[in-house]
């Protein structure tokens, strides 16, 4: 089917006013379609032909002006409008639209815990013409007045507060706010009933009279929404099923929690904290924007088999239901979460209230999202260490894709987004992670003040329409005298990371000879790339516990240090001084002389405040492999953790160098995220990918000591997410069945935590890669846990039994099946893929690539994303993998989702096999090993 042009929706939005949709949708017409009924009333400025957008299992009828048009004109989804008079129009439609279960268009799930079945709407970005009739473009924006009929005993939600045409008593899985004084109801529990009539004492007033016979309960009960204001119709949603539902007020608003049942005890867990972080950034916003929330009430719905984090439709936030945790998990997962709450809540701003005209514009939403998100969360919350996390988990999405040939602007230019399929690739790192860098960048030049200024300006000019990049550089020239249009061209619309390089010499004397009396050394910030830069520089010296012995400059090449030497921290490093670099855009910062023997460490962007490329001058960069845990901030750490990490895909420093680092430094850290950071490349990206397959055991051996290290710094229970990580990472890193066998067996992890599901599940994949664990095991694992997520467990531990029999059938559901949901999809193509089983892959990965391409053009964009990203031979490092690739690029035509996931796998494949050639050459001579 044709993607929608930027050229068909300007010419579209030049004829039409869409003014009003009446959407009228019937969930009782059992379990493959649903019903869609959809009244537009638009206006055509002048004469001329146009088309409405619908993807009906069966087009029923169509409507125009009252007069009927043949439902066999539609094409390609696109029902043409021919001949349209100028003035006042309504198009009727009434069609029979198919349920999905890949997220797109109306999903509908059955828990396999209690039976219970829920839908929900996903209408990003061309997907609400799955659900109802449209003009599908985000600048046609129109009121929605919404209606469902949905089975007894479902609750629907929509964008406006959603009740029963016939108001009936609050469904049994709802909490109810108490009234004044009265104790507020348990999280989950219904209002307790009043007791029952007292027996009459004898000769007491008559008996009341029996009660009427019951009425029987209806098959379906009719809903509807209040009108919306404005909006664009990506952004309609409905959810419907027997939700478990927490409620409260807050600010005069209702306020909604709502969960599948069978996760409903795990939701009145978390309540209290989840409706804290909503109300604590709903009341923060309303301190830094001058607009008050525009809708009339805030629901977050937690969903299953759900594509994306979240989903900002105003009013009801969806969420994947991953955020309710039925497992332990640590607190920097509930940030995470949290963050994902501010995030979703700015779009009610950036992206609801004020949209984007075309999809060049995606940043406008994304990025402001993503940095109001962290931002908010720790000025309103108590999660204080967010840009920690930030940098070390989530900037690095922003590096890696900025460096990849599929890269692109963060503003691009519209004719180079020329359809909604070219859009959707761009909701990728450079949207979200570069783009809220850049936006840190640009608050790090204006000020606040004036950024909020700028951004209150934008409201207040374009809300309920639309707004270009122009409109908001204009709002922001008009709050501050920097020149925003200069730097918007110069970091928005240019791709690529620029590099920052520390250049440190000691001043002479005039005639070169002698040091100066007074000591001093000198500053060079070399820039390579075409961004000006606002740059912190720290210095630090070393405490008075510092072995000046390892105090030295390494010399040569960081790859060329023998991979087994072990660093071994040298003690506290204490601040000296910070202060502000410019850099021009276009060459070197002027060098500075400043006082003093030179630092032994001199660290550019050590507050994260930039996005570049650092590179430190070699005594500093040992400095900092011998000191790193020593630092005193964690940001300044996870800083110095990624150059170490982008130095590996530069192949400038060693896989083995990066694991000493590992092996010397994370058994001393304390920040969470920057743990699971580290682990989790080590693991899947050093070990996996970057060391030659005979390194392997020894690199997982060495992660396997670091996370018993941990494990051993927590036996005292001060630091349970500490401890959980290190847990988690001893089951991913052991190589020993048996070890692993005995910790099922006890139920836990000797001295804790207990394994459960999550645990248990992880284990048990482990044991299964090793050919420990087989299908008995998986099955008896599964009845004790068999709800959605023990299912994809199980899935996925068949996946990756090390059986050619279990092999072909995985690789059948992955690609001839299109059966399974996209979540099972996942979870298969995660177990399949198994470094430990090189040699019973061979053949799969000669396969892969004509069988993905096949399997995403029969079910779509989300399958076709997962199956180039999890479903990808990651481990297959090898140049006849990069050849197969290269050969589908050219040959087969993979659609677009699936190319771009193609395009950038080939990029980190050879990347990966140029890092491991640049190493090899400077390591001649030197023990291999993964130390």
């Amino acid at each position: 089917m044709p993607a929608l042009t930027r050229d068909e929706a300007r010419t579209r939005a030049r004829l039409l006013d869409v003014h009003h949709y009446t959407v009228d949708l019937d969930l009782t017409r059992g379990d493959d379609v649903f019903g869609s009924t959809t009244v537009i009333r638009f206006t055509a400025a002048t004469a001329g032909d146009t088309f409405a957008d619908v993807e009906p299992a069966r087009l029923r009828r169509v409507l125009l002006d009252g007069h009927d048009l043949d439902p066999a004109l539609l094409r390609d989804n696109r029902l043409p409008l021919s001949g349209l008079t100028a003035g006042e129009h309504e198009l009727r439609v009434e069609a029979d639209m198919c349920y999905t279960r890949t997220g797109e268009g109306m999903h509908r799930f059955t828990d396999p815990a209690d039976g219970e079945t829920y839908v929900y709407t996903q209408g990003f970005l061309h997907d609400c013409r799955r659900v109802f009739a449209a003009f599908d473009q985000p600048d046609l924006k129109a009121l929605f007045d919404v209606s469902v009929t949905a089975p007894a005993g479902w609750t629907v939600l929509s964008n406006a507060v959603t009740t029963p045409a016939d108001p009936a008593p609050a469904a049994a899985g709802d909490s109810i706010p108490a009234a004044a004084g009265e104790p507020a109801p348990a999280p989950g529990n219904p209002t307790p009933a009043p007791a029952g009539n007292p027996t009459p004492d004898p000769g007491s007033a008559p008996a009341p009279a029996p009660a009427p016979a019951p009425v029987p309960t209806p098959a379906s009960v009719r809903w509807r929404a209040a009108p919306t204001p404005p909006l664009s119709t990506y952004l309609l949603a409905v959810a419907a099923g027997p939700w478990h539902s927490v409620r409260t007020e807050h600010a005069g608003l209702p306020f909604g929690l709502h969960v599948r049942r069978s996760l409903g005890p795990h939701l009145d867990r978390d309540a209290v904290e989840i409706l804290d972080i909503t109300r604590r950034c709903f009341d923060r916003y309303h301190e830094i924007f001058e607009e008050p929330y525009p809708f009339d009430s805030y629901d977050q719905a937690f969903v299953p088999e759900f594509n994306y984090g979240a989903m900002e439709n105003p009013g009801l936030v969806t969420f994947r239901d991953e955020h309710i945790h039925r497992s332990a998990v640590t607190d920097t997962e509930r940030q995470t979460r949290a963050m994902v709450i501010a995030h979703e809540m700015a779009h009610m701003w950036f992206g609801d209230l004020v949209t984007l005209q075309w999809w060049d514009d995606i940043w406008l939403n994304e990025s402001f999202a993503e940095y109001m998100g962290f931002q908010t969360l720790t000025e309103a919350t108590r999660y204080r260490d967010t840009w920690t996390d930030y940098a070390a988990g989530h900037k690095t999405w922003g590096y890696d894709a900025d460096q990849r040939p599929t890269t692109h602007p963060v503003a691009p230019a519209p004719e180079d987004v020329p359809d909604t399929a070219s859009a959707l690739l761009n909701f990728d790192g450079i949207s979200y992670a570069k783009g809220a860098s850049a936006l840190r960048q640009l608050v790090a030049r204006l000020g606040e003040k004036d950024f909020l200024a700028g951004i209150n300006d934008h409201f207040a000019r374009h809300r309920f329409g639309n707004a270009t990049l122009a409109d908001f550089l204009d709002s922001l020239a008009r709050a501050s005298t920097e020149d925003v249009h200069g730097w918007a061209d110069r970091w928005l619309r240019t791709t690529g990371v620029d590099t920052l390089t520390a250049e440190v010499t000691t001043e002479t004397a005039e005639d070169g000879t002698a040091a100066p009396a007074e000591p001093a050394w000198r500053l060079t910030l070399r820039h390579t790339g075409t961004r000006p830069h606002r740059v912190t520089v720290t210095t630090y010296d070393h405490g008075s516990d510092h072995d000046s012995d390892n105090d030295h400059d390494p010399g040569g090449h960081p790859a060329a240090h023998p991979a087994h030497t072990r660093h071994t921290p040298r003690g506290r490093l204490t601040l000296r001084d910070r202060f502000t670099a410019d850099v021009p855009a276009d060459g070197d910062a002027p060098a500075r002389t400043l006082p003093g023997p030179r630092p032994p460490l001199v660290l550019l962007n050590g507050d994260d405040l930039d996005y570049a490329k650092i590179r430190l001058d070699p005594r500093s960069w040992n400095t900092a492999l011998g000191a790193l845990s020593a630092l005193p901030d964690p940001i300044t750490r996870a800083v110095v953790w990624n150059t170490a990490r982008d130095m590996v895909r530069d192949g400038e420093l060693a896989p083995g160098g990066y694991l000493r680092a590992v092996r010397a430094h994370l058994p001393h850290e304390t920040d969470l995220a920057i743990v699971q950071g580290v682990l989790g490349f080590a693991r899947h990206q050093i070990a996996d990918r970057h060391l030659p397959p005979p390194d392997r055991p020894e690199a997982l051996a060495g992660l396997t000591a670091v996370c018993r290290d941990l494990l051993d710094r927590t036996a005292d229970g001060g630091n349970p997410g500490l401890r959980l990580a290190a847990a988690r990472g001893c089951l991913d890193t052991l190589t020993d069945p048996g070890e692993l066998r005995a910790w099922l067996t006890a139920g836990t992890v000797p001295g804790g935590p207990a394994l459960d599901p999550e645990l248990r599940w992880r284990l048990l994949l482990r044991l299964t890669v090793l050919g420990a664990a087989g299908p008995a095991d998986i099955d008896t694992a599964l009845a004790d846990d068999p709800g959605a997520t023990g299912r994809e467990g199980a899935a996925r531990c068949r996946a990756a039994l090390p059986d050619p029999a279990a092999k072909e059938t995985a690789w059948n559901a992955l690609f001839d099946s299109d059966e399974l949901s996209n979540r099972l999809v996942k979870a298969i193509a995660e177990g399949f893929w198994q470094p430990e089983q090189r040699d019973l892959l061979t053949g799969y990965v000669r396969r892969y690539h004509p069988a993905a391409v096949a399997a995403a053009a029969r079910r779509g964009p989300a399958i076709a994303t997962v199956l180039g990203r999890e479903g990808y031979p990651a481990h297959a490092v090898d140049e006849e993998t990069l050849r197969l690739g290269r050969e589908c690029l050219r040959r087969d035509e993979p659609v677009p989702s699936l190319r771009r996931k193609l395009d950038d796998q080939l990029d980190d494949l050879a990347r990966v096999l140029r890092a491991r050639a640049r190493v090899a050459t400077h390591t001649t001579g030197h023990t291999s090993g993964a130390g």
